[in-house]
């Protein structure tokens, strides 16, 4: 296990205190760091505006897995943003930059095995360019469009429901995390590309994209986050295929709230059959070439329901649904989905928190399994047949402060993998796991 860096500690225990002389309303204010100086409002007065988010977890499994482990991992998030019509009276225009920096541990590689890695910011450690872009809205507002380096997990297939939650699923689905090149222009990649953004009216939405579709820029399913220029996120590619997404957003406003989603995704690439070699043979005949066969575009459906369920004065109950389909051919994952229910304010006393248990579901396609089934008549080795992953959480997330956000986190794994074979365990597949956590947000500035 990694420890915490001694550093970010005593850095810590240096800022809060000064901080906490230095400014009326320490605890309420909405950043750790406040306005020293006033340069918040003086930048803001020219157009520029500053975030920095530090995200700090801990996850162990207490049962299952390869072997059992805890593991540290973090990110911190610096973005700057120019609104441009301070800055220039170019009026409705933002440009926006934003970096990451990894650290840590991934678990879910080093001792899960799973296909719905538990944690959102997994990742390999680096320092990296993630977005660059520029947005120009137009038609009073009613639409806009977005040019540049994008991660489009910040506004296709969202819930925002699911974003409670820890399990990387919530945020990114399990779909296009296995299926697209390297999981797609995704946390913590980005990619090339153009978005528009129609409200014909308040309540209708229509988000329409293209992006490179290899963010990495290599083969499919090699994700080199830390090589060469890629390890900096400073690799524009434009080698493979075009990923066009479009999504329709209807929005019900009111008491009984809720947000509606439907769209799909076509990437003109190549991409690996799951099965059958390029002369028609199994991948596990021994007479196989070993190079799978080549089918030209891959798609997918989705869809996407947050709805309040019951509203109270602070408390609201939020259930939430996603739903994902795939040709079983030439992807690894056919189905996934993953739902749940979150309730704000769930006590009086703490009208700022939120509880939410959800599950996710992965669906191995039943061309992989095959291959499995192949494998195993083949050689006579013991291969488990892929099938289905279900993992289960429960979560809350407690605001001690507006800048920062404890979440105690448990997840609860069946058959990872889909049934994988355990590599410490000969003859046997990987074991269900039970995974807890604590994961720390503070918005510094």
């Amino acid at each position: 296990m990694r420890r915490l860096p001694v550093a970010r500690l005593a850095a810590l225990l240096v800022i809060l205190p000064v901080a906490a002389r230095a400014a009326d309303g320490f605890w309420s204010q909405p950043n750790l760091l406040g306005d020293p100086a006033g340069l918040r409002q003086r930048a803001a007065a020219v157009g520029l505006s500053f975030g920095w988010q530090d995200t700090d977890e801990v996850l162990g499994n207490l049962t299952g897995g390869t072997r059992r482990e805890a593991a540290y991992d973090g990110m911190s998030e610096l973005s700057l943003g120019l609104d441009t019509a301070r800055a220039f009276g170019l009026p409705g225009g933002t440009f926006n930059v934003s970096a990451l920096q990894i650290r840590g541990r991934d678990l879910s590689t080093d001792a899960l095995d799973t296909l719905q890695t538990a944690s959102g910011i997994e990742a390999s450690p680096a320092t990296r360019l993630w977005e660059l872009w520029y947005q120009q809205s137009f038609w009073h507002g009613r639409a806009d469009v977005k040019l540049g380096q994008q991660s489009i997990d910040q506004e296709f297939m969202v819930s925002n429901a699911a974003s409670l939650f820890v399990n990387t699923m919530m945020g990114w689905p399990m779909l296009p995390s296995a299926d697209l090149y390297a999981g797609g222009p995704a946390y913590p990649l980005s990619s090339l590309g153009i978005r528009l953004r129609l409200r014909p009216t308040p309540d209708v939405t229509l988000l329409a994209g293209v992006f490179d579709d290899n963010p990495p820029g290599g083969p499919f399913a090699n994700d080199p986050q830390t090589l060469g220029a890629e390890a900096s996120g400073t690799r524009f590619s434009l080698t493979t295929g075009a990923l066009w997404i479009a999504e329709l957003d209807w929005h019900r406003p009111g008491r009984w709230e809720g947000t509606w989603k439907l769209g799909g995704w076509y990437d003109s690439g190549t991409f690996p059959d799951q099965r059958l070699d390029n002369t028609g043979l199994s991948l596990a005949n021994p007479a196989s070439t070993g190079i799978p066969l080549q089918h030209r575009g891959d798609f997918s459906i989705y869809a996407v329901i947050d709805q309040t369920l019951l509203k109270a004065g602070d408390r609201r109950l939020t259930g939430f649904l996603r739903l994902m389909a795939a040709p079983p051919d030439r992807n690894l994952i056919a189905f996934s989905a993953n739902g749940g229910l979150t309730l704000t304010a769930p006590f009086a006393a703490r009208p700022n928190d939120t509880a939410g248990i959800g599950f996710g579901v992965a669906k191995v396609s039943a061309d992989t399994a095959a291959l499995d089934r192949d494998t195993a008549a083949f050689t006579g080795a013991f291969t488990p047949v892929q099938g289905t992953e279900t993992f289960f959480e429960l979560t809350y997330q407690a605001q001690i402060t507006p800048w920062w956000v404890l979440q105690p986190d448990f997840q609860y794994v069946i058959h990872p993998g889909g049934g994988v074979a355990n590599p410490n365990a000969p003859g046997q597949a990987v074991g269900d796991e039970a995974v807890i956590g604590l994961r720390s947000v503070i918005t510094l500035w």
